[in-house]
């Protein structure tokens, strides 16, 4: 897969004025990394926009600033408006493309589960995304998860059961649940759980009325 590529220039414009860069379609951003110096950055905000909806945070993206050299960088925090959703700034972290670096990769599910074709069973989702450690460029966009293979109840993916490249390695515990089917409870169920705790209730206030109205001792 190509890496992605983005233009950026220095930015002289700080603090709070950066809202007149934004006005402009320029987004602030800022380059950092492991034994680099950090960096304002300023983008063109509609480039922005298409690169962040093709590389998420595990698409190694080509940096170029100013005509310099191109940086090997992630995005790695973005800032929205909580209204309009708009870009407000955004990270990106620069990388050696000779050195490994731990990145959480979102996990996707795929396919259809044949045990969710019957009545009563429902899939459980666990764990969203997989911490890893590889080359930079070895890093997946994404890792899918064909849940196909779940035919039957109490079937279930583990973090153990996940394919990947050999030269990736896996930080997380191999028995973590990535996906199940599992039974629905039914109505049944709920009514007679809801009965026994309406009788358990009924009884300590029983309890609580004759202790109200047992006759003080007196003194």
């Amino acid at each position: 897969m190509a890496d992605l590529r983005l233009k950026a220039t220095h930015r002289m414009v700080l603090g709070k004025k950066t809202r007149f860069l934004r006005r402009q379609r320029i987004t602030p951003a800022h380059l950092y990394g492991h034994g680099v110096s950090s960096v304002a950055l300023q983008c063109d905000t509609d480039e922005l926009v298409n690169l962040v909806a093709h590389a998420g945070k595990t698409r190694l993206i080509n940096l170029e600033v100013d005509g310099e050299k191109p940086k090997s960088v992630f995005v790695r925090e973005i800032q929205r408006d909580v209204i309009t959703r708009e870009l407000l700034h955004i990270d990106f972290y620069q990388v050696k493309r000779t050195e490994k670096i731990a990145v959480d990769v979102p996990i996707v599910l795929v396919g259809e589960a044949p045990a969710l074709k019957f009545k009563g069973r429902m899939l459980v989702h666990g764990i969203n995304s997989l911490s890893v450690e590889c080359l930079p460029t070895n890093v997946p966009p994404q890792i899918d998860i064909d849940i196909t293979q779940l035919e039957e109840v109490e079937q279930a993916i583990h973090v153990k059961d996940i394919v990947l490249d050999p030269e990736i390695t896996v930080h997380a515990d191999p028995e973590q649940l990535v996906a199940k089917i599992s039974k629905v409870m039914v109505k049944e169920e709920v009514e007679e759980v809801a009965k026994v705790e309406e009788e358990a209730l009924a009884e300590e206030e029983g309890e609580a009325t004759a202790e109200a109205e047992a006759p003080a001792e007196e003194k």
